[in-house]
């Protein structure tokens, strides 16, 4: 990884997109889902996997849960947003939580039913 301060840092970067994109000490995660061990299941399932999956990827670029800024929440229905919050505030350490915005939306599968994109500090 680059130390650069105008450097920019591509991780696990495909034709369509990068896992993660790294400036200034700030990382864009690309949206995450449900594994597909968990593409099946509820929505506290999915919500846990895909929070297995944001951990597993802060971990590869050298940040934390504390060290999250902000997160958009993609629920494909409204009324699963109880229990995705329970998932969530068990997630996130006490005194850390991001900002964050909850919103209605069309998923790229008809399957899955959580999506997040989470900003996050990277430890220098």
């Amino acid at each position: 990884m680059s130390t650069a301060t105008n450097a920019i840092t591509r991780h696990d970067t495909k034709a369509r997109m990068s896992r993660a994109v790294i400036h200034n000490g700030v990382a864009y995660l690309c949206g995450q889902v449900a594994g597909p061990e968990a593409r099946e299941g509820d929505i506290t399932e999915q919500t846990q996997s895909m929070l297995a999956r944001v951990d597993a990827l802060l971990k590869e670029i050298g940040s934390s849960r504390e060290q999250l800024l902000s997160a958009t929440v993609y629920l494909k229905d409204g009324n699963d947003v109880a229990a995705m919050n329970a998932v969530w505030d068990a997630w996130v350490p006490e005194g850390y939580a991001p900002a964050r915005t909850c919103v209605c939306a069309p998923l790229p599968a008809d399957e899955l039913k959580v999506e997040v994109t989470i900003t996050t500090a990277v430890n220098a």
